[in-house]
């Protein structure tokens, strides 16, 4: 790497990385958002906040923005991810896991846990704030407040609709209700059972699947007419006649298509002359 580069390093994660040029960083995988991200970002340049006042959830780029979290109050910032760099050691006070696969609960709710008895406001993130900070939240939430996967799930889902927690993440969560309580909690009914999230339609070409209970679509119900059927016609082709000559009643009775009375008596026949 060039000198100039070295003197240059990215505004936002802090590392050497052509962050204009939309090369990613290869510390901690910070890269330039693309055209369909940038919208999400200025939406989300807030944290989410989880319970007023104290635990707010977000990304590295909520962490990266000292300023806005000063406006919160946020004092405090548990850094979820180890190759993340923790920006603001003069400002903030930080507290970071140092595993990258296994979620470190007991460790992050023990400062969390410190936090809600200082009345000291924090940030919870990881890279996208999607799934990693989200699992860390929602186990501070069943062992602090008692309440079941589901329940904290749906009250995370609902504060920041983003979230997507992984099936690893999800199973060490049902692992860890299953420490706290004694038991996996029957979840939710309005809840999918997993993933916890949305998620994408699956493309089966049209082919019903076993136990699959999704409604057949409309356009496959019996007896819904084409746009390239036929009407069927209650009129005999017989009955149609060039030039509507000829009388014909329909099921009332009126006549249609008859010449009226010619009222003139005197009208001399074509034939005649």
């Amino acid at each position: 790497m060039r000198k100039r580069e070295r003197e240059n390093p990215c505004g936002v994660c802090g590392h050497y990385h052509k962050y204009e040029e939309g090369e990613v960083c290869g510390v901690c995988g910070h890269r330039m958002p693309d055209l369909s991200d940038k919208t999400s970002i200025t939406v989300s340049a807030f944290p989410s906040a989880i319970v007023p006042e104290f635990l707010y959830l977000g990304s590295y780029d909520n962490a990266s923005r000292s300023e806005l979290l000063k406006t919160q109050g946020i004092s405090r910032v548990l850094n979820t991810v180890p190759a993340c760099q923790n920006l603001y050691k003069n400002s903030f006070t930080y507290h970071y896991l140092q595993d990258d696969k296994i979620l470190q609960f007991e460790d992050a709710n023990q400062f969390l846990e410190q936090c809600e008895r200082d009345k000291a406001r924090v940030l919870v993130h990881c890279m996208s704030g999607k799934n990693r900070s989200p699992a860390i939240v929602i186990a501070y939430l069943m062992k602090s407040r008692g309440w079941r996967l589901a329940q904290c799930y749906q009250w995370v889902k609902e504060r920041r609709p983003s979230v997507e927690l992984s099936e690893a993440y999800y199973r060490q969560l049902q692992e860890y209700e299953e420490k706290i309580f004694g038991s996996a909690g029957s979840g939710n009914p309005t809840l999918p059972a997993f993933p916890p999230v949305v998620a994408a339609p699956s493309f089966s070409f049209g082919f019903p699947r076993v136990n699959d209970s999704i409604p057949i679509p409309a356009f496959n119900h019996v007896g819904t007419t084409s746009i390239f059927s036929r009407p069927a016609l209650d009129i005999p082709p017989l009955e149609f006649t060039f030039g509507a000559s000829q009388a014909r009643n329909d099921i009332s009775g009126s006549t249609f298509g008859a010449s009226p009375p010619n009222s003139n008596t005197s009208d001399i026949s074509m034939d005649s002359s």
